[in-house]
Parts: C-alpha cells; sequence; structure tokens
C-alpha cells in the first residue's frame, strides 16, 4: 500500500528545518540593536553561524532521509500543474536549503573570519580574505534567503489552501500525528 503521510521523522526534520531557517533570519535583525563595535553585534554573529552550522547538519540530514526514504505520492486530489508546482517548490527549497549554508560558510571565510559553532570547534578560513568577493557573497546569501522566505511562504499558503479550500490531505500529510498511512520511520 503507498505511503500517504511523511514519516514522523519528516515531519520533526521538517519542522526543525523551518523553525530554524526562521529564527536564523530574525537573528539577522538583532544586530540592529547594537552600535557599531560593540561586542553584542559579535554575539549575533556568532549565533547565526553557529545556528547557521546545526542548521546544514539538519539539512544533511532531511536530504538524506528524504533521498533514502522517498516520499509519499502526491494526493489523486491534486491536478497535474498541482503536482508540477508542488514538485517545482519542494526543489526550490532543497536547493535554497543547500545553497544559503554553503554561502554562509562562504561569506565568513572570504571577510576572513573563523567559523566558530558555539566556541566548541573552529574552523579557519582555508583562503585569504577577499572583501569584494565577501560583498558579492553577501548578496547571494541575502538573495537566496529572502527567496527562501518567499517560496516557504507561498508554499505554506498552498497547504494551507489544500487545507481550507479545497479540504484534502496535503497539509496532514506534514503535521504531527495527521495523515494516513505513514512510510517506515
Amino acid at each position: 500500500m503507498p505511503t500517504t503521510s511523511y514519516s514522523p521523522v519528516q515531519k520533526l526534520l521538517h519542522w526543525l528545518v523551518f523553525a530554524f531557517v526562521l529564527g536564523l533570519y530574525g537573528i539577522t535583525y538583532a544586530e540592529g540593536l547594537f552600535p557599531r563595535g560593540d561586542p553584542g553585534r559579535d554575539t549575533v554573529w556568532w549565533l547565526h553561524i553557529s545556528f547557521g552550522l546545526l542548521l546544514i547538519v539538519l539539512v544533511v540530514l532531511r536530504v538524506g532521509w528524504r533521498l533514502s526514504r522517498g516520499a509519499p505520492a502526491l494526493p489523486e486530489s491534486m491536478r497535474g500543474p498541482e503536482k508540477v508546482l508542488a514538485r517545482i517548490a519542494h526543489g526550490l527549497l532543497y536547493a535554497l536549503l543547500i545553497a544559503i549554508p554553503i554561502l554562509g560558510v562562504l561569506l565568513t571565510w572570504y571577510r576572513g573570519d573563523t567559523l566558530s559553532f558555539f566556541g566548541l570547534f573552529a574552523i579557519p578560513a582555508p583562503f585569504p580574505a577577499v572583501r569584494e568577493t565577501a560583498r558579492t557573497v553577501k548578496e547571494l546569501h541575502e538573495l537566496a534567503a529572502n527567496g527562501i522566505l518567499i517560496v516557504a511562504g507561498l508554499h505554506a499558503a498552498a497547504a494551507l489552501w489544500h487545507h481550507f479550500v479545497r479540504r484534502d490531505d496535503v497539509l496532514k500529510r506534514m503535521l504531527p500525528g495527521q495523515g494516513g498511512n505513514q512510510s517506515a520511520t
């Protein structure tokens, strides 16, 4: 029997990644709470980098789980164009989830900074700082971060539309404790 719901592990990883993306995006605004030169600004970026590295781990787990376990078939209630759009949106989300942390790591290194994971370990830049390249990578990182919010917002809007307008089980497939026949954890 084909699965109709994501596994509990897939659901957990989905919602953790969602929370991390929102949290990382939000924490960037905390920088504005501190004047230039204030150590608080450095703490904000230290936290952003540390949680960003943790996001990389979650994304690797999520992509690995998806590749090894697959995903439930799209519901029969979805029309052909909806299925194509859903696949495109998922592809964009995964591409951005991979690109954003990579760009963040490169940005840190091109600035000449060391990656620090909550002070537990540090990874120095493997190449010299190049400020002009750092600016370009920063723009790409910010563009991708804004892009993921847009695509995730459309993704959420589509799920809510399915739930409240179409009244099908598309949203329930990813809600904890919801859904039908689940794939293996």
